[in-house]
């Protein structure tokens, strides 16, 4: 697609005659590189005159902050992939509640390190939580949210896990999903890639392998084909040189 796209339930303007600001989210494996490209998207997005915020899951606002520590720390696991999801989902709520759906209706772009897809794809294809179960917690939890594009991060587990092996530096506590095995990683990459083509209007899949600008150069194709009006992708080129789709000032 190279026009803006419009999503049913998230398109048009507020009750205060606003247009809705539009919802991005980064998904993929653990040393994918999603928090890092999260603050480049603002950088840019800011060069471009787009109010912008940045946000995680889980986590987020105050409450779901405190079921982060909770789930990544490994204290639920005992309780099973169904438990967990609950808890996912109940950090979700308030996350939405208080952070994504106020921004959204004030017209701020929202770009979130992780959403939805990552619950489908941990707890529930490599849980084996019936994808049923799943598709209810959606329904219940997300209402008429959905982000406007998906950026799933596709990177090879094994550099992935070394990635944040690296980040994390010596002493540095691995966390719940982390000390999975590569058998889980690798199913989990897989699980991304599935979501993402069943769902390509929505999602991209970006390869994450190289440098970072690199990268950077990736994702913000079809943020700009996709996202970006004629007057912002100008204001950008205005800036930069560069309207990020890789066409340069003369």
């Amino acid at each position: 697609m190279t026009a803006a796209i419009e999503n049913p339930r998230e398109a048009g303007r507020t009750a205060t005659g606003r247009r809705r600001g539009r919802f991005i989210t980064l998904e993929g494996g653990e040393g994918a590189g999603k928090s890092t490209q999260q603050r480049l998207i603002l950088d840019k997005l800011a060069m471009a005159g787009i109010e912008a915020i940045g946000t995680r899951e889980p986590g987020g606002s105050p409450h779901a902050e405190q079921l982060r520590e909770i789930l990544l720390s490994g204290k639920a696991a005992a309780l099973g992939p169904m438990a967990e999801a609950l808890l996912f989902s109940a950090a979700r709520i308030d996350h939405l509640d208080h952070k994504i759906r106020p921004a959204l209706a004030s017209g701020v772009w929202v770009v979130c390190d992780r959403f939805s897809d990552s619950t489908s794809a941990y707890q529930g294809a490599l849980g084996n939580i019936d994808p049923r179960i799943i598709k209810a917690l959606e329904v219940v939890t997300l209402a008429d949210i959905c982000p406007d594009l998906t950026l799933m991060l596709d990177l090879d587990p094994e550099e992935g896990l070394a990635r944040a092996a690296s980040r994390r530096g010596t002493g540095g506590t691995v966390d719940r999903f982390e000390a999975e095995n590569l058998a889980f990683h690798r199913g989990l990459r897989d699980t991304f890639r599935d979501i993402a083509a069943k769902d390509s209007k929505r999602c991209v899949l970006v390869d994450a392998s190289g440098s970072t600008t690199a990268v950077a150069a990736r994702i913000w194709a079809p943020i700009a084909n996709r996202l970006l009006s004629a007057r912002m992708r100008a204001k950008l080129l205005a800036v930069t040189g560069n309207d990020a789709t890789g066409n340069e000032a003369q």
